[in-house]
């Protein structure tokens, strides 16, 4: 049914998305089927988002782990990972579990205390798969690993990477450049293919290790974004290009191809096979017309089916690679048959029209709008979406 599903959508779209980029419906029109967290109340007025079971602040990532759950969502403002053991059926239905903070009702960075192996310092890339997580505990400057999804609040992880151990927190381990060890801002976080892969941000690169790492500290086996190991110049000392990187941040992949969204160039870079040379160069990029744009919206005000303000987040869904086109708040679709530089989006969710930008669309946060989405995150049909902006998170089910 999900190949059946996926082909009718397409050819759909092919045959509406013609020159004039007629947006085909990426998202169910009614919006999010389910809503976590939100400022707004029945009568309008906003509640507060103090920290609670049910509550969100500035949320950059969460998941699905499968249909079944768990759910896991990195509340970044909170500085906690929420877990759901099952997928919620209800609006604001409550968490089970807290990682970060000693209760549901206490907030920040490392709980006010110590760096350690239950601590988080503004959480926001995570993936879960085949019983591993994995969570970019950004401003520690490290990524945190299950090898068995958490059962409990505050269960400890049993690895960490960027650091040398669980009380470390300094970015790239206090040293003046990075190493094949190191992290800095790291915010996204993947796993494909048995790869575990890094957007290590604030150096301005991408790291991927052969397989998940099952020691503290354990080195990247490559690098990209960088010539090398040890430098982190922004776009790798170039004024642009297919090698080097200014603000990478979501991460996929599928078929082989890689996906990274370098947001500070306002642009996706696509690898059609996955690189196995350090500083392997793109293939090709989306949001730009070649490897030499960086503008956001291509120097424009408003958006198109082409161009990209930010983009933070991406996942595959049904033959498309959606990207959280942040700046621009809303979501966008490529179909990934053909795909190759500058091709243009031909699915939408958020606006009205490719050409349309602006948080809500300018009004209220609705079920069908987003506010600074920061990633999303494919579970069959179903989009988790990090509403950053509206403090929430959105379970949103593809169009049919």
């Amino acid at each position: 049914m999900q190949v059946s599903f996926a082909t009718n959508r397409l050819d759909r779209a092919r045959k509406r998305a013609g020159d004039n980029h007629v947006a085909l419906p990426l998202l169910a029109a009614a919006g999010a089927r389910i809503v976590l967290g939100g400022e707004a109340l029945p009568d309008g007025l906003a509640k507060s988002i103090a920290p609670g079971a049910t509550t969100l602040f500035g949320p950059r990532g969460a998941c699905l782990a499968s249909k079944r759950g768990p759910l896991f969502v990195c509340d970044t403002g909170h500085h906690r990972l929420m877990i759901w053991q099952t997928p919620p059926s209800d609006d604001q239905a409550p968490a089970d579990l807290v990682i970060g903070q000693p209760d549901f009702s206490r907030e920040g960075r490392n709980a006010k205390g110590d760096v350690g192996a239950a601590t988080l310092n503004m959480p926001t890339g995570i993936v879960a798969l085949n019983g591993v997580l994995a969570v970019a505990d950004a401003w520690n400057h490290r990524i945190l690993i299950w090898h068995g999804y958490p059962m409990t609040s505050n269960q400890p992880a049993d690895v960490v990477l960027g650091q040398a151990d669980f009380s470390g927190g300094l970015a790239n381990r206090g040293g003046a450049s990075p190493r094949a060890d190191t992290l800095n801002w790291c915010y996204g976080v993947d796993i494909a293919d048995g790869k575990l892969i890094v957007c290590d941000t604030g150096n301005r690169r991408v790291l991927v290790w052969d397989a998940i790492p099952t020691e503290n500290g354990t080195p990247a086996d490559l690098v990209l974004g960088q010539g090398d190991f040890v430098t982190r110049d922004d776009n790798a000392g170039q004024a642009g290009g297919a090698l080097g990187m200014r603000w990478p941040h979501g991460i996929a992949a599928t078929g082989g191809m890689l996906f990274v969204s370098d947001a500070g160039n306002n642009r996706v870079m696509v690898w059609r096979r996955f690189p196995t040379s350090v500083g392997q160069p793109c293939d090709f990029v989306l949001g730009q017309t070649d490897f030499r744009g960086l503008d956001h919206n291509r120097s424009s005000y408003y958006p198109t089916s082409s161009a990209l303000n930010m983009p933070y987040g991406l996942a595959v869904q049904g033959g498309m690679l959606v990207v959280t086109d942040t700046a621009n708040s809303r979501l966008l679709g490529f179909e990934l048959d053909g795909l190759a530089m500058d091709s243009p989006a031909i699915a939408l969710a958020g606006q009205p029209t490719f050409s349309d930008k602006g948080d809500n669309r300018w009004r209220s946060a609705s079920r069908d709008s987003v506010c600074w989405p920061y990633s999303a995150a494919a579970c069959g049909d179903m989009l988790v979406v990090a509403d950053a902006g509206n403090n929430r998170v959105l379970f949103w089910e593809a169009a049919r």
